[in-house]
C-alpha cells in the first residue's frame, strides 16, 4: 500500500470528522495509463494521463453525501469534507445506508499472491512498435483492404480505501492491451471486425502480429456477407460474446434490480435458473486476473462462492446497503469509484465448460446462426424480452456456408438460459470464463 496515498486517506477522514460527519469513508486513486493509435503504418495519436482522484462519502445520522476532487491540497481537502458534511444534513435519511461494522471488516488478506501489479512500465516507442506490429500483421491478410487503425495502451492505478471505523487497505493494478480493426472489401460491401488482448502482465500478452493477424482474418471472413432467412433457428453465441448472457444473469440477479423488484428472476432463489450440471462460481482470487481483488469496496472480505449451482440459483449479489434492504448479510460485491456511493457487482465468473467442442455444436445445430458479434440492443430485465441485431456465420446441415450480417435475434432470456449448451472453448485468461453456447429456438429476423 502506498504510504502517500494512505496518508491522503487519513486526511480526509480526520478533515470528515473535524467538519462534523459522525462516520465517513474514502476511496483514493492514483493512476497513470499510456495509449498509442497507429494508422496507414505512422503514429496518428499518443496520450499519458495521471492524476490522484479522492472521494469522500460521509455520514449525518442516517443520512449521506459523497463528494470527489483532483485537488490534494490541504485546504481543498477540507473544504470538500465541509462541503460533504453540508450536503449530508440536506439529504434524505436513508435507513440502509452506513459503514459495515467492525466485525465485519477483513483484517487479512494477500495482495501479492493475487499478483495484481506488472513490474515491467512500456516505453511510447515500445506501445508504437507492438500497434505497427499489430496493424501490419492485418495488412498482410488477403482480402484486408485496410485497417481502421491499431493502438496498444499501458495503465498502472493504486487504491486506498478507508474508513473511519478502523479498516484501512490498498493494492496496486496494471493492464497491457494491443488490439487492432480490420476492413475487407471496398464501398458498401466492405465488413469491420476486430482483434484485441488484455493482460495484467506484459509478459502474458499475446505476440502484436498475431493478435493482428486474428484481426485481418475475422474481417476477411466476412466478406460478401448476406442476410439470413427469418424463422426460428437455434443460434451459437460464439465465445467471443457469449458472455453477454451470463452478464445479463448477473444483472438479473444484482441486488439494485431485487431490491427494486425489477428483474425477472426476482422470484427464482432457489430455483433452476441454468441447466442441470453448471455451475456458475465467482472467484476474486484468480492471480494475474483484472477481477481479482482482496476485498471488496466497503472493506469486507471476499470469498469464492457459487452464483449457481447444478443449475439452481443460490442467491443474490449483494453490497450493505442492498442486503440490509433485502434482511440479507453483503455478500461482500461492493465496487466504489470515488464520485458514488459503493454499488453490488461481480468480477471474476466461470461459466461450467460443455464436453462437446464448438465444432460438435455446430455439427449438432443443423440450420442455424453463429453468432460474431452484435449491435444494439432492447432488452426488458423486467420480463427478460432479449431482442439484439447480430452478425456471424449461417451454417446449413451442420456445414458453414458462409457470412451473414443485418439480422436480429430475439427470445427471452429465462428460457434461453435454462436450455443452453456450453461448448469446452472456454479462454482461461479472461475474468468471465465463458464457453461459446448454444440456444435453440430463436427468432432470427433476417430476409
Amino acid at each position: 500500500m502506498d504510504q502517500h496515498l494512505a496518508d491522503l486517506a487519513d486526511h480526509l477522514l480526520r478533515a470528515a470528522k473535524a467538519a462534523g460527519a459522525d462516520a465517513a469513508d474514502t476511496l483514493v486513486v492514483d493512476g497513470t495509463s499510456l495509449s498509442v493509435e497507429v494508422r496507414a503504418g505512422a503514429l496518428e495519436h499518443a496520450e499519458r494521463a495521471e492524476g490522484t482522484d479522492l472521494g469522500l462519502r460521509v455520514f449525518v445520522g442516517q443520512r449521506q453525501a459523497c463528494v470527489s476532487i483532483s485537488d490534494t491540497s490541504d485546504g481543498a481537502i477540507e473544504a470538500m469534507a465541509d462541503r460533504a458534511v453540508s450536503m449530508a444534513r440536506e439529504a434524505p435519511e436513508d435507513p440502509f445506508c452506513g459503514l459495515a461494522g467492525e466485525a465485519e471488516l477483513a483484517t487479512h488478506w494477500d495482495v501479492a499472491a493475487l499478483e495484481l501489479a506488472d513490474a515491467v512500465d512500456p516505453t511510447p516507442s515500445e506501445l508504437e512498435a507492438r500497434a505497427l506490429t499489430a496493424e501490419a500483421a492485418a495488412l498482410a491478410v488477403k482480402g484486408v483492404a485496410q485497417t481502421q487503425g491499431a493502438g496498444a495502451t499501458y495503465g498502472r492505478t493504486q487504491r486506498v480505501l478507508a474508513t473511519s471505523n478502523g479498516f484501512i487497505g490498498g493494492y496496486e493494478r496494471s493492464a497491457h492491451s494491443t488490439h487492432c480493426v480490420a476492413i475487407s472489401g471496398e464501398g458498401l460491401g466492405m465488413e469491420r471486425d476486430h482483434a484485441g488482448e488484455s493482460r495484467a502482465f506484459a509478459a502474458d500478452l499475446p505476440d502484436a502480429a498475431e493478435i493482428g493477424t486474428l484481426a485481418g482474418q475475422r474481417a476477411a471472413d466476412r466478406a460478401g456477407a448476406t442476410r439470413p432467412p427469418t424463422g426460428a433457428f437455434p443460434v451459437l453465441f460464439d465465445e467471443r460474446i457469449s458472455g453477454s448472457l451470463i452478464g445479463h444473469l448477473v444483472s438479473a440477479i444484482n441486488g439494485s434490480a431485487i431490491t427494486r423488484g425489477a428483474s425477472f428472476l426476482k422470484d427464482a432463489l432457489g430455483d433452476r435458473v441454468l441447466p442441470k450440471g453448471l455451475n456458475l462460481t465467482e472467484d476474486p482470487f484468480r492471480a494475474r486476473i483484472r477481477g481479482s481483488k482482496p476485498f471488496d469496496g466497503e472493506g469486507l472480505p471476499v470469498a469464492r462462492r457459487a452464483l449457481v449451482e447444478d443449475g439452481i440459483l443460490q442467491g443474490w449479489i449483494l453490497d450493505l446497503a442492498t442486503g440490509r434492504k433485502l434482511g440479507l448479510a453483503s455478500t461482500a460485491n461492493a465496487s466504489r469509484g470515488v464520485g458514488a456511493p459503493p454499488m453490488p457487482s461481480v468480477g471474476n465468473l466461470e461459466l461450467t465448460p460443455g464436453v462437446d467442442t464448438r465444432d460438435d455444436l455446430i455439427a449438432q445445430m443443423g440450420t442455424g446462426l453463429i453468432v460474431t458479434s452484435m449491435i444494439g440492443s432492447t432488452i426488458n430485465l423486467n420480463t427478460g424480452d432479449y431482442s439484439r441485431g447480430a452478425a456471424g456465420v449461417w451454417v446449413e446441415n451442420g456445414e458453414v456456408i458462409g457470412p451473414v450480417n443485418e439480422c436480429t435475434i430475439a427470445g427471452n432470456l429465462r428460457d434461453m438460459l435454462a436450455s443452453m449448451t456450453p461448448a469446452n472453448d472456454a479462454q482461461a485468461h479472461l475474468s468471465r470464463v465463458v464457453p461459446s453456447l448454444l440456444v435453440e429456438g430463436l427468432t432470427i429476423a433476417g430476409t
